[in-house]
């Protein structure tokens, strides 16, 4: 044993300083060391923010809005302790990442875990496995996400490079709404009289709505780019209730990498991306400075019934110019706006996500399970519920519009089905029986049948560990056609194929795509139409399935996977953390 004595006074300062150097070094450089431990602390707060001319207080992370950037490297271990110092009860989900055997810090409330209470605090425990590329991080109760979310940027391990151009600068981009109203009070108004909530006021470029809003010209995002440079955009969708159309004027976009998984490069000049979807992008600079600035411009993808926030937020594109260039014209340059698709543009959305196709190269795989264990067959849309006792709902007979998984529209446990599960102790917080197919065949995208009332209860699928599973999702004309963004936690899954109508078992699984489909955490159920799955159960826990539209999820459109452990000691679950949060 070397005695502590031995270590000259020189060396132990030494040593004392490279210490303080690692922990003073901003995240990127801290990033080039593969596989180490990281450590983040999230103070949920409330912090005052003025938007469209109002000031709010609303619930962030250290006071910031968008929260913090988490960066970190393929292998490394993140130690994120979040201390709830606001009245409202918190979760935080890190959205896309794996979780594998680490279903405890998954983060969706009563799924996985008990929320975080007034005054306490919780440690999320986890390592990144076999991803890199754009994530983002959301609180997962209720409305919360509408302020509280941040990027997550995993970079390629150390000596790692990217399969595309390594790029000058990587910028994230994430898109969010803005209610000028509390969103707390909007959806427990929505769901105390059974009406839809309020549409928000405004979309958001990085926090910031843009020239397009009401006194908002001074809140608007800008990316300065220099000429002929090229620049990687971490795009994320972030907002509750909208996908988005987004394109930037005058210029065209390579498509490299979708939910944290790389793809064949492809050019276009407007994308769609989903709530929780994320997409990376090249952005080539002019080689020459313009004599005009650029709007990045987003806006709503719409197909359902209800009213939505028509309208559109916009960033800037400026070119950095020489200094003899800015001396001799100071004069403001004129900004070219771009034309983006009709809000109800199917076929546009449709064609768009079918050029997104994994890179299946020996060193990006794209294992898809060849053979298939379980098939399900879910219907995802909307109906009615009857109003809850001593409450007067606004739809015909005293109903309320609700939503649903095969026809049951999911109810939130007191207990976290994880916890239930593990312990054994599933009586009186949820039942097995989540039907594999719809309770009554009909015309699912033609006309409705007549009774449009739903079950409800907390019901869940149980999945023997390793099971190779299938999954049609199929859209219903129930109350309108709708696109569904389905989110599936704690795996990836691969998109066989989608088509318009009602899938049929005979025709269409010939045309699935076996050897390059993509690979994601959340796709798009078509408005009118279908999306086909497949993914391996080799993450035992318990999985939450839901629509990212909110209030979707508000209504019930979620469900949840339990996947047993399997034989071997890395098969299984660990026992749940001392600080995992009580109900």
């Amino acid at each position: 044993m070397v005695s502590v004595s031995l270590i000259s006074s020189a060396s132990f300062r030494a040593l004392f300083l490279a210490f303080c150097a690692v922990w003073l070094l901003p995240d990127l450089a801290f990033a080039k060391h593969a596989g180490i431990t990281r450590h983040y602390k999230f103070n949920i707060k409330m912090q005052n923010v003025t938007r469209l001319c109002q000031t709010k207080s609303i619930v962030t992370v250290n006071g910031q809005f968008p929260g913090p950037r988490i960066i970190a490297r393929e292998g490394d271990r993140l130690l994120i302790k979040v201390v709830n110092h606001v009245r409202y009860n918190v979760t935080l989900h890190w959205h896309g990442i794996r979780q594998l055997r680490s279903g405890w810090a998954d983060g969706p409330s009563y799924i996985t875990q008990c929320p975080i209470q007034t005054g306490q605090s919780y440690v999320y425990n986890f390592t990144i496995t076999g991803q890199r590329g754009t994530l983002f991080w959301h609180a997962h109760i209720s409305w919360l996400r509408a302020t509280l979310y941040g990027p997550i940027v995993i970079l390629p391990k150390r000596h790692a490079s990217y399969p595309f151009p390594q790029p000058f600068r990587e910028v994230p981009i994430i898109f969010g709404e803005w209610w000028k109203a509390d969103t707390e009070t909007i959806i427990s108004q929505a769901m105390a009289t059974g009406g839809a909530p309020n549409i928000s006021d405004a979309f958001t470029i990085n926090g910031l709505p843009g020239p397009s809003y009401n006194c908002s010209a001074k809140e608007t995002f800008k990316l300065k780019v220099k000429p002929g440079k090229t620049y990687l955009l971490r795009l994320i969708n972030a907002a509750l209730n909208d996908e988005l159309f987004f394109r930037i004027a005058n210029h065209t976009l390579t498509i490299v990498e979708a939910d944290a998984v790389y793809v064949k490069p492809f050019k276009t000049d407007i994308l769609l991306i989903t709530p929780g979807q994320t997409t990376n992008v090249l952005l080539k600079a002019k080689f020459k400075t313009p004599s005009a600035n650029f709007a990045m411009s987003a806006r709503p993808y719409a197909t359902g019934p209800a009213t939505f926030d028509n309208t559109t937020t916009i960033g800037i594109l400026e070119y950095e110019k020489s200094a003899s260039a800015s001396n001799s014209n100071n004069k403001s340059l004129p900004l070219l706006n771009a034309k983006l698709p009709q809000f109800n543009d199917s076929n546009y959305a449709m064609k768009f996500s079918q050029k997104i196709r994994s890179l299946a190269k020996a060193k990006f795989p794209a294992n898809v399970p060849k053979k298939v264990d379980w098939r399900f067959f879910f219907t995802v849309g909307l109906g009615i519920l009857p109003c809850s006792q001593n409450q007067t709902c606004q739809g015909p007979n005293n109903t309320r519009p609700a939503a649903a998984v095969n026809n049951v529209s999911f109810v939130q446990p007191n207990i976290a089905i994880l916890q239930a599960h593990f312990f054994n102790q599933s009586k009186g917080v949820y039942t097995t029986n989540f039907p594999t197919n719809p309770p009554f065949k009909f015309n699912y995208t033609g006309t409705p049948p007549k009774n449009i009332m739903l079950d409800s209860g907390t019901k869940v699928v149980v999945l023997p560990f390793n099971t190779s599973v299938e999954l049609v999702m199929q859209d219903t004309g129930i109350l309108g056609a709708e696109s569904h963004p389905l989110h599936l936690h704690g795996f990836n899954f691969f998109v066989l194929g989608q088509g318009v109508g009602n899938f049929d078992p005979k025709k269409d699984p010939a045309k699935f795509n076996l050897v390059d489909p993509a690979e994601r955490n959340t796709a798009g159920v078509p408005s009118g139409g279908w999306v086909a799955i497949r993914f391996l159960a080799d993450n035992p826990g318990v999985w939450f399935m839901h629509c990212h539209l909110e209030v979707h999820t508000s209504w019930g459109l979620k469900m949840a996977w339990v996947v047993n452990d399997g034989k071997g000691r890395k098969q299984k679950l660990p026992p749940p953390p001392a600080d995992l949060p009580k109900c």
